[in-house]
Formats: C-alpha cells, sequence, structure tokens
C-alpha cells in the first residue's frame, strides 16, 4: 500500500481564458497537484468549488456576476464548515483588496507577477493550513491599512482577552506573526526551534478559535497588539 499522499486538489477561477490555461498547465505539470475544475466567474466559482469540493481554490479578485472577494466569502467565511483554502492571486497590487480578500476569508495572497514557482509553493503552503502573505504584501498591508484592521467598534476578542488567553511567549510570538515574520524569521528573533514556533502557533489558532495565521494578523491588528501602533 503506497504512502503517497494524494495530490492536493485545485480549482482555477480568473475570468481570463489564457490565464486559466497558463495556470492550469503549471499547476498540472505538479506530480502532487490535480487540477480538478476551472470557473470564469466568481458565480460560477462558488457552484463549482461547492460540487467538485477542492482542497485549494485559486482565485482571482475581479471577476463578473460575483467578484472574487465576495466568492471567497462564500466559499470560506468565519461560519462556513470544512471550507477550502482559498489563495487569491491578482494583478493589484497591496491595496484594500488585501484586507478584503483575508477577511472574508482567504489563506493567502500573491501577485499575479510572482513566479510559477511561488505560485506553486503558494498551493502547497495553504494547503498545508500555513497561511500564506508574500512579506511584500504582509508589510505594506501593515503600512498602509492597520487603521482598517484596528476598527474603534466592539469587536470580540477585545485585547485584554487576547492578553489573557495566551502566555507571553505565545503574545510574542503573535506580534511577530502580525508584523510578517516568517516561522523561520520568528524561530531566529526568539532563538528557539521553527519547530517550536510550530507549536506555539497552533497553540494560539487553537485558543483564540482561528483559522489560520491569516485570521491571526487580522485579530492582531483589530485588537492593536503590534507594537507601534495605536
Amino acid at each position: 500500500m503506497s504512502d503517497t499522499p494524494p495530490p492536493t486538489r485545485v480549482l482555477v477561477c480568473d475570468d481570463q481564458a489564457l490565464v486559466r490555461t497558463g495556470y492550469v498547465t503549471i499547476f498540472s505539470a505538479q506530480p502532487d497537484m490535480q487540477v480538478v475544475g476551472e470557473a470564469e466567474n466568481g458565480h460560477e466559482a462558488v457552484q463549482t468549488a461547492r460540487r467538485l469540493r477542492p482542497d485549494v481554490v485559486v482565485m482571482d479578485i475581479r471577476m463578473p456576476l460575483l467578484d472574487g472577494i465576495q466568492a471567497t466569502r462564500q466559499l470560506a467565511g468565519p461560519h462556513i464548515e470544512d471550507a477550502p483554502k482559498v489563495l487569491v492571486v491578482t494583478t493589484f497590487n497591496v491595496d484594500a483588496y488585501v484586507y478584503d480578500a483575508l477577511r472574508a476569508g482567504a489563506s493567502g495572497f500573491l501577485l499575479k507577477d510572482a513566479p510559477p514557482a511561488e505560485l506553486v509553493n503558494g498551493i502547497r503552503t495553504v494547503a498545508r493550513g500555513e497561511a500564506l502573505l508574500a512579506p511584500a504584501v504582509t508589510r505594506h498591508l501593515i503600512g498602509h491599512f492597520a487603521q482598517h484592521l484596528r476598527p474603534a467598534d466592539t469587536s470580540r476578542p477585545a485585547r485584554q482577552d487576547v492578553v489573557r488567553a495566551l502566555t507571553p511567549r505565545e503574545l510574542e510570538v503573535l506580534q511577530l506573526i502580525a508584523e510578517g515574520l516568517s516561522n523561520a524569521e520568528i524561530a531566529a528573533s526568539m532563538f528557539i526551534t521553527p519547530e517550536t514556533v510550530k507549536t506555539y502557533v497552533s497553540r494560539i489558532l487553537a485558543k483564540l478559535g482561528l483559522r489560520d495565521r491569516v485570521q491571526a494578523v487580522v485579530l492582531a491588528y483589530r485588537v492593536g497588539l503590534v507594537p507601534g501602533t495605536p
């Protein structure tokens, strides 16, 4: 009996046929991936994903009938059970789309000009549940949209709830995640192993009821945990 895990099932959603064809060609060439379908608009993306149940949905933002953000929300919003991972890939550089996509439930965000190897790695990353934000995206998001990530309402959990839930060490890891550091960078910064960082991340997500690192980033900003921000 083979111990080889089944391939990651991928759904490609983009309104440009040429882009879809390129993605299908790249992803189908990977031994650990299987493209199970395509969609040319957000409405079709939702219907097809619900029918085929892919592991990862590669989602464009600007699509007809239903945009990629709304489609992501319907597929992977906070209250969706057994949601697929959504990797948003767009031509639009870091702007409000990033924030909206993450809040909608996306597990990762890359730009379309990323090299094919980076796109392939992005699918593998989100498929493992290790949400992906390109470092440039994360840092620009921090610089330009922190005010939107910390609304002045009474959103829960509040800062004090997060602080009470986490140990000081876990709180430090959460802050570093929100600053855009990878597990390896966090390990180097805290003088611990990457495996220990993974353990901390898992505990943080479990304690705060979060699905992935992207939700952790959003929460950290919403409650003002990032150093140097109001």
